[in-house]
């Protein structure tokens, strides 16, 4: 198929993946109320169109926690991301590094932090969750660290895993034992391209970062039962004050949407903050990104750099998150879809998409830096 835009590398990722994955990666919680909402709160942006305006130097470089970069986006952290090409986040990071755009591995990755290492020429960002562990939060932290990380992304909307009901659907969750190892078979046995470029020839298949809490099991299943044990309901500030002082680079607080805790992850001292409500797949109902996003930018936009994710499918939205008051934006599923529909090349062809779309979006609003993209760029707000 010809493949113009992220919903056309959606699609492209539907035919090629077993039916589990794909419903992995695209579904929400419960009714998907908010996965609905980040994207169409989003599209209902209004932008202005400015004319005679000279645009014919364009610069989409942007500098985030001191490093410059090509685009003002940055690969967010993608759970499992390696079961959707081969040794996937490696091929991701490569597409990330040639772009001049951050890559983040997430905790749950498949390929672990030396791996990433290895094939990195830049330092890339690391993605960590509260676990009930503290002193394996440590050695994650330590490898990071000796791995050249720069960046810390402390995800804190995930005290407990939401219930996501196509999960339980597709025979990922909720099918222990053989009866959910033949219907996951059965789906992988129905995309034989898959089959054989990453479930024969991607081997080993375990979640290279959390091997250790696993005990020597590596099923899909035994990682989904692992989830809901081991991530820790008691997490409060107390806990992020531990964090800040195990890391000593740039710290990133993920998961905020409400102004009150803004303020909370700046008082702490973080860095940065990722304004998201995890693409809709923990607390349904919740606001969208986009409503969320300017009231947190103008709370604590002056004391830390906010970075917001959630609905992004093109350049255009890009802009849009810009304009109600991001620094930078993190893209999830675009480089999920895209990394299992053509692997590394197909991550590359998704940035350079972004970058197309950002770039006619800036020429018809009449802007030829990032910086100048804020809250004057809105038709009506």
């Amino acid at each position: 198929m010809i493949i113009a835009s992220i919903p056309d590398f959606r699609e492209a990722a539907r035919r090629r993946l077993p039916h589990f994955l794909f419903e992995y990666i695209d579904g929400g919680s419960y009714a998907e109320v908010t996965l609905r909402r980040n994207v169409a709160d989003l599209e209902s942006i209004a932008l202005r169109q400015r004319v005679l305006r000279d645009i014919s130097q364009i610069d989409m470089s942007t500098t985030l926690f001191g490093v410059k970069q090509a685009l003002p986006v940055v690969l967010a952290p993608v759970g499992l991301a390696g079961m959707n090409a081969r040794r996937g986040e490696v091929q991701a990071v490569r597409a990330a590094n040639a772009a001049g755009v951050p890559f983040t591995l997430s905790t749950v990755s498949v390929c672990p932090i030396a791996e990433v290492a290895a094939a990195a020429d830049r330092p890339f960002w690391f993605q960590l969750y509260v676990m009930r562990d503290r002193a394996f939060m440590r050695d994650l932290m330590a490898q990071a660290r000796a791995a050249g990380c720069s960046t810390l992304v402390f995800t804190v909307d995930l005290p407990v895993p939401g219930s996501r009901y196509r999960d339980v659907r597709s025979g990922l969750a909720g099918a222990p034992g053989l009866a959910g190892s033949l219907r996951r078979f059965s789906q992988i046995a129905a995309r034989p391209g898959w089959a054989w470029d990453v479930g024969l020839h991607g081997a080993p298949h375990q979640l290279g970062n959390v091997v250790p809490m696993l005990k020597g099991k590596t099923g899909l299943a035994d990682f989904m039962a692992w989830m809901g044990r081991n991530f820790d309901p008691s997490i409060n500030w107390a806990d992020l004050e531990f964090i800040r002082k195990e890391w000593d680079g740039t710290l990133i607080i993920k998961g905020i949407l409400d102004p009150d805790d803004a303020r909370a992850a700046a008082d702490l001292g973080a860095d940065g903050i990722v304004v998201s409500n995890h693409g809709g797949r923990q607390l349904d109902g919740v606001l969208s990104t986009a409503r969320a996003l300017p009231p947190i930018a103008d709370a604590v936009g002056g004391r830390l750099t906010v970075l917001a994710d959630g609905g992004v499918r093109s350049g255009l939205d890009v802009a849009r998150m810009l304009a109600l008051g991001a620094n930078g934006v993190l893209l999830g599923r675009a480089w999920a879809f895209a990394l299992a529909a053509e692997g590394e090349a197909g991550v590359s062809k998704m940035l350079k998409l972004i970058a197309a779309e950002l770039r006619i979006a800036m020429a018809l609003g009449g802007f030829t830096r990032i910086d100048e993209i804020d809250r004057a760029a809105l038709a009506a707000y």
